[in-house]
């Protein structure tokens, strides 16, 4: 391993409050698959931008094939051949994808216009070298966010970058785009790069990568072969303490109806039905999940029970009272939590500090307010302070944290504070896990299941099917906007589901 593509010694970077990298050690052998894992805030976002010249470290050195460098901005490390896919995509949406991806390189004709015929022809050539199969032509506004990543790709590849460093880049991803990536990986290592894999999957880690650099709290760990280590020692490594992958829950005490829907249909954005005349029942005390690949109406069916979408037609009841077109406002005070699946767009105001954040719901009521409309800062403060505390959410400078500073998994783990401490009647959890590790998601999936055993009535919506098939009660396959079975959890395979989940009506699931 003395052939190293990357060096990275004794980098240390802080921000105010917070030590990101504390003599950070990261080596990366010519022509592998590395991946750099830890929690979320344990620094590996920014030792990656370090390297790629978004930061620069406080100190340290850095080593690229041998040789010293300082990289003070992204355009040393193109020049260095280093290529960065960031977790949120940096496309221009309007745009074809030839367009962004020459986007600062366009090569011109003697007439010095964009020869963008000459452009088209080398992207396909690199699409078909990486068995990418991207249409240069396509507006990156019509094509799946899957082949938005593969755009990133090969605008990396455009620049010849040999060194490829991949930010999360499952977070957005359906199971399959993640098998498809994975694929795509290992190709470009045969083509003899060499791929810095930044995750906290330890699934995805033993399917892609050879070796493995684990960081803690913005320290170095150790780094390990990742054949010769299991999950358990990696999780391990990462948390410092042993993980439980099981749902530890006792059999559901199930109740009332709490959310009653009945015939419902959603138009999607282009006017089709995404959901299509949709009966389910949630009571109290289960954890229903919704099971389906991603684009079959999951999201159209929480955007319409929260209120983010209008229904065509059909009912919504929460605990037997209509609310089908009740003002948002309304059904949060009848009881309706939502953790939804976008937490930029719906979870959180991202100008807003971390403490105004978990109180944008209940600010109007004691003890936030007074009896004359004025915030208590003291009584915010302190709420927030317990929460960060309760939930472990990584804040640097406490509750006055900028809510757009922290890292996904912790915006995550604050908006899932928020409403699973308002104790609603129906909690709502889309993508709940979505950028958390492993350390996290096992502390988020307990809550969910106290929740339920309080008695709350709990609808999972997930594209990871192992979550839905270890913490639901019962499963809903959804295909085409349209409830195709369901299932009790602990009857269920990952064959029947899949099945039901590409459409078939399997034998032993109900329709209601």
């Amino acid at each position: 391993m003395e052939n190293y593509a990357i060096e990275m010694t004794d980098i240390t970077k802080i921000f105010p409050g917070v030590i990101a990298n504390d003599h950070v050690h990261f080596q990366v052998a010519q022509g592998e698959i590395h991946a750099l894992l830890g929690e979320n805030g344990a620094g590996k976002s920014t030792l990656m931008s370090i390297l790629f010249g978004l930061y620069e470290s406080d100190s340290g050195q850095i080593k690229i094939r041998g040789q010293e460098v300082r990289i003070r901005n992204p355009n040393d490390a193109t020049a260095l051949k280093i290529g960065m896919v960031h977790q949120h995509f940096k496309l221009v949406h309007n745009f074809t994808v030839t367009e962004n991806i020459v986007l600062g390189l366009e090569s011109r004709n003697i007439l010095g216009n964009l020869d963008v015929r000459k452009a088209e022809k080398r992207v396909q050539e690199l699409s078909d070298l990486y068995g990418l199969a991207v249409d240069p032509r396509s507006r990156i506004e019509s094509i799946t966010v899957g082949m938005q990543q593969r755009v990133e790709i090969l605008k990396i590849l455009y620049r010849d970058a040999d060194i490829l460093i991949f930010d999360e880049p499952t977070a957005v991803l359906t199971p399959q785009e993640i098998d498809e990536l994975i694929e795509i990986l290992h190709r470009l290592k045969a083509e003899g790069k060499t791929i810095v894999f930044i995750t906290h999957k330890l699934k995805e880690i033993k399917a892609a990568a050879d070796r493995c650099t684990v960081l803690r709290r913005g320290k170095y760990i150790g780094t390990v072969d990742v054949k010769e280590t299991t999950e358990h020692q990696l999780a391990e490594m990462m948390v410092g303490r042993s993980v439980s992958f099981k749902i530890d829950k006792q059999p559901p005490r199930i109740g009332e109806v709490v959310l009653q829907i009945e015939n419902l249909t959603v138009l999607g954005a282009k006017g089709v039905p995404a959901v299509r005349s949709l009966n389910l029942e949630v009571r109290s005390g289960e954890i229903v999940g919704i099971a389906g690949v991603d684009g079959n109406g999951q999201s159209e069916l929480v955007s319409a029970i929260a209120g983010l979408l209008p229904v065509k037609s059909g009912r919504v009841l929460l605990k037997g009272k209509e609310i089908t077109h009740s003002r948002i406002r309304d059904r949060i005070e009848s009881g309706l939590g939502l953790v939804p699946e976008d937490r930029h767009k719906h979870g959180l105001i991202l100008d807003f500090r971390i403490d105004e954040n978990l109180i944008v719901k209940s600010f109007r009521k004691p003890p936030f307010s007074n009896t004359y409309g004025f915030l208590q800062f003291d009584a915010i403060g302190e709420h927030a302070r317990r929460l960060i505390t309760e939930f472990d959410i990584r804040a640097g400078s406490g509750p006055a944290t900028p809510a757009k500073s922290m890292s996904g998994g912790n915006q995550q783990k604050a908006v899932i504070a928020r409403e699973i401490d308002l104790s609603p009647e129906l909690l709502i959890v889309a993508q709940p896990t979505r950028g958390l590790d492993v350390g996290a998601i096992e502390y988020i999936h307990r809550r969910i299941v106290e929740e339920r055993d309080k008695g709350r009535a709990i609808l999972l919506v997930s594209f990871e099917l192992d979550e839905v098939m270890n913490l639901c009660d019962r499963i809903a396959a959804l295909s085409k906007g349209e409830i195709v079975g369901i299932v009790q959890a602990e009857y269920a395979d990952e064959r029947q589901i899949g099945a039901m989940m590409a459409g078939m009506v399997m034998e032993g699931s109900s329709h209601a």
